[in-house]
């Protein structure tokens, strides 16, 4: 039997994701997502955000955390949603994209739950729903806020080659990644 059928035992995705605007998906067994610890030292040397967020490290968690708990879950849903701008490569013309994407994926993970999944998002980037990041004191809201896809040591471009989804279009449009662990009713 093949993933998607069994997919469809769990929980019809087809049923339902034509109804957003997502570009492209594809639903993974949760074991067959990578984890790697390359991709935390990349958080830890190039982004501004490592120990400044709770949805980044380390307050994530270790990567062995991290893949723990994702593979708590039996499935992975994988999708893109695309932004129009006026150039790619402006770091803050991208980022004020990020909140349609951010609240496609609540709306994806609402439909999952509502048909009796359990779920774990993460999402393409760092959250943003504080101004500043209540960090390293408690989070303001830990059942809203999406961790970032590469926090939990999963390397996004990895996992677009593996399902074959487009990562790059061009200078006028921003791909944003979603991947939301689930599982059917019961079954975590």
């Amino acid at each position: 039997m093949n993933s998607r059928t069994e997919l469809q035992k769990i929980i019809p995705v087809d049923d339902f994701i034509s109804q957003y605007p997502v570009c492209q998906y594809m639903v993974l067994d949760a074991a067959e997502i990578p984890f790697s610890e390359k991709v935390r030292h990349i958080c830890r040397t190039e982004c501004g955000r490592y120990g400044k967020s709770w949805s980044c490290p380390p307050g994530v968690g270790e990567v062995e955390e991290c893949r723990q708990k994702c593979l708590q879950y039996e499935k992975a849903l994988v999708f893109t949603t695309l932004a129009e701008v006026n150039d790619a490569s402006v770091l803050s013309e991208t980022l004020a994209t990020r909140a349609g994407h951010e609240e496609i994926t609540r709306s994806l993970v609402g439909e999952l739950k509502a048909r009796g999944a359990t779920c774990l998002p993460l999402s393409g980037e760092s959250c943003q729903i504080c101004e500043q990041c209540a960090y390293p004191q408690p989070c303001r809201h830990p059942g809203y806020a999406i961790p970032c896809i590469e926090s939990y040591g999963i390397l996004v471009t990895e996992i677009a080659e593996k399902c074959g989804i487009d990562f790059l279009y061009d200078m006028h449009t921003v791909t944003w990644f979603g991947l939301i662990f689930f599982s059917g009713k019961n079954r975590c």
